[in-house]
């Protein structure tokens, strides 16, 4: 694609001026030729066929009909005008009614003459009726021309545009006045072996044929070329960004497995490792031997032993000789790591230090000294790890909890910490489909615990309606008095958080009707509570001072109480799958059978009984997460928005993932084959890379 042309601000195409040119800025964000290029149709009208009268009913979406005007009349005074005219074809006569512009389109009418007429079919009193059609005078000229008996596209518009007459035909117009004038500037931007070798038309073929489909395999040709041509730079884009780094970036090396780790291997590990966490620390071991800065992502699912990889890799880095750290995006996470890791190693093994913004100046102040001189080997915290004045003396080895909630430029600032970049080791409990982890963590490695520690039963999940309530509450009772915890969470949502913090009200109401004083406490922990109120009533909980929590979604990160075992989730049908996922995983955290109930009304969703069915089905993440996607595709998928990564047009990672499979293997063979894309036939990879590289920055990995 010529570049420059395609950069052309919009107001300069023909048609467009300053006042459309504005509307179309502010409503569909079209500012240059290129965006107009790529504002493609979202759907196309048949308009390949003619239907018969006898052959339409009213179920059918818009027909095109070849039908003979035999009359035509004004009914009506003012306000109730409208022309009405019937039209005839061998099989049958269909009535057409217009209500607004009677008297332009009365005149432009013609008795006696063959129309094409094209609109949605209904039926009125028995007979065919069809409301303010488009017409078009039958000729041989018009069967010729394309545009008529074609695959017609429809934009998507807005009423604001409408004011402008851009509507679906309006934009039309605009779109072909640049296919027309520009058509030539389209060139081709990647080499003639991908093209052949995936059987790709060209791309001005396929632009053309996206917007002017000659015919449904064209359509699907060029579908296909635009998607693989995204999906292409974009894995093009994050594979470079993973070779630039592994040239550019030099990491320590961690030469030996020392005495801490094992010491911790052979007499503090309180359980066996499974195969899958002994394979995620293998991988580890052999990045951080390579003298390249390790960037890895770790996913496993709540509860599958993250957290001991994590530890047993810093333990590697204070072997030789580095500190490490942990950083978490809330102070409730930050603590139940601290928590983790003090119960873990013991007070006599390392030292491990905690900082978050309620560490008191005092202790801060101890903290600063013992990591500067480095008697200080792990610190856990928050957002207060990057502040300036926390100096390390050594920093190898970063850990980053949940890592969707924090922002480039903060883990950059950990970078800097160190003049030799730490090792960078992310770690997420929300499991991610392999394709949208290809593509949101595309320049990262990957790493996955994919089983869960010997002994952790699966957590049974049930469904059960709202008319079942006085099941759940004999089944709640029965598990109190065997000395077991109960969460019930409800589901706060921003835009109705009045409703929601009324049903959470009518909620405790009800439990506390169930549950009475003295024989049974209740905690209670919502939004609107102030940090310290929460505080008191988790920790009332987590000692066991009462046996249900009722709150609402705030517990879904940083509680552990292995004693808690139902989980039961009010109108689960208004949750996604990966929250209601994760709130499942705040029980089965003890040795004993554990139990997830989901409570919903009768009406349900297509989606929502789909969700529903999929939590009783399988406790595996990766099975839960593919669902997900498949239902509300990727840019809703947590983490993905701040991304910017998945802006994709053409192409979607839900349902192409065989295509994003393939052109992954193509990226990764061109760059095995070629890094630094010198030969003859990537040369025209490089010069794209020149025009699509243009404010992108490279360096910003991790």
């Amino acid at each position: 694609m010529n570049s420059q042309v395609f950069q052309t601000p919009i107001e300069y195409l023909k048609g467009v001026g300053v006042s459309r040119a504005d509307v179309l800025k502010k409503e569909l964000q079209i500012f240059n030729f290129e965006d107009l290029l790529r504002h493609f149709p979202f759907k196309y009208i048949d308009r390949t066929r003619f239907y018969k009268v006898r052959d339409i009913n009213a179920d059918m979406p818009y027909v095109q009909m070849l039908a003979r005007l035999t009359q035509k009349e004004i009914i009506g005074e003012k306000h109730t005008k409208r022309l009405v005219a019937q039209a005839h074809d061998d099989t049958g006569a269909i009535e057409l009614v217009w209500f607004q512009g009677v008297k332009w389109i009365e005149k432009a009418l013609i008795p006696g003459k063959v129309y094409v007429l094209f609109g949605k079919p209904g039926f009125f009193n028995g007979k065919a009726q069809m409301a303010h059609p488009e017409m078009e005078l039958y000729s041989t000229e018009v069967q010729q021309r394309k545009g008529n008996l074609t695959l017609q596209p429809a934009y998507s518009s807005t009423e604001k545009l409408k004011q402008f007459s851009l509507d679906s035909k309006g934009i039309q117009k605009l779109v072909a006045i640049l296919l027309e004038q520009q058509l030539k500037d389209i060139h081709e931007n990647l080499p003639l072996y991908l093209i052949n070798r995936f059987k790709l038309i060209d791309l001005a073929n396929a632009y053309r044929n996206i917007h002017f489909p000659e015919d449904a395999t064209k359509l699907t040709e060029a579908i296909h070329r635009l998607k693989f041509e995204e999906l292409f730079f974009l894995q093009f884009r994050l594979l470079r960004n993973k070779l630039l780094h592994t040239q550019k970036f030099k990491g320590n090396i961690f030469g030996t497995v020392g005495e801490l780790f094992n010491q911790f291997y052979h007499e503090k590990l309180p359980f066996p490792l499974t195969n899958a966490q002994k394979r995620v620390l293998k991988e580890i071991r052999l990045d951080t031997q390579r003298g390249v800065q390790m960037n890895r992502l770790l996913q496993g699912d709540v509860g599958s032993g993250k957290t001991v990889v994590a530890l047993m890799s810093m333990l590697i880095a204070i072997d030789n000789g580095f500190q490490a750290c942990i950083m978490a995006p809330t102070e409730i996470l930050a603590n139940q790591h601290y928590q983790t890791i003090k119960e873990l190693v013991g007070d006599d093994f390392i030292e491990v230090g905690l900082l978050t913004g309620s560490t008191p100046q005092k202790a801060r102040k101890v903290l600063h000294e013992k990591l500067e001189n480095g008697q200080l080997k792990i610190l856990i915290g928050t957002h207060a790890l990057i502040e300036d004045k926390v100096q390390y003396k050594n920093l190898g080895f970063v850990v980053i909890d949940e890592q969707h909630r924090f922002g480039v430029e903060q883990r950059a600032r950990l970078w800097r910490k160190n003049i030799i970049p730490p090792h960078i080791l992310v770690m997420t409990a929300t499991p991610i489909p392999r394709t949208l982890a290809m593509t949101l963590y595309g320049d990262l490695d990957i790493s996955i615990i994919d089983e869960l520690p010997a002994g952790r039963k699966p957590i049974q999940t049930v469904h059960y309606y709202d008319t079942q309530r006085l099941r759940m509450f004999g089944f709640m009772k029965q598990e109190i008095a065997k000395g077991r915890q109960v969460y019930v969470v409800y589901p706060l949502i921003q835009e109705s958080e009045k409703l929601d913090l009324k049903n959470l009200m009518d909620g405790i109401e009800v439990m506390s009707r169930e549950f009475p004083l003295p024989d049974y406490r209740l905690s209670i922990v919502h939004g609107k509570m102030k940090a310290a109120d929460k505080q008191v009533e988790m920790d009332r909980f987590i000692k066991g001072e009462t046996q249900i929590m009722v709150a609402t979604t705030v517990i879904e990160v940083g509680v552990n109480v292995p004693n808690a075992s139902i989980m039961i989730i009010e109108n689960s049908e208004r949750f996604g799958l990966s929250q209601l996922h994760q709130l499942r995983g705040r029980v089965g955290r003890g040795a004993e059978q554990s139990f997830c109930i989901l409570m919903s009304s009768h009406k349900l969703s297509r989606d929502g009984k789909i969700r529903l069915d999929t939590m009783v089905k399988t406790n595996n993440g990766f099975e839960i997460a593919e669902t997900d996607l498949q239902l509300r595709g990727p840019g809703n998928i947590e983490g993905t928005q701040q991304s910017g990564v998945l802006d994709l047009k053409v192409a979607n990672i839900a349902t192409d993932q065989e295509l994003l499979i393939s052109v992954r293997k193509c990226v990764e063979g061109i760059f095995e084959k070629d890094p630094q894309l010198t030969l003859p036939e990537n040369q025209i990879l490089h010069q794209t890379l020149q025009v699509k590289g243009q404010g992108l920055s490279w360096n910003k990995i991790s």
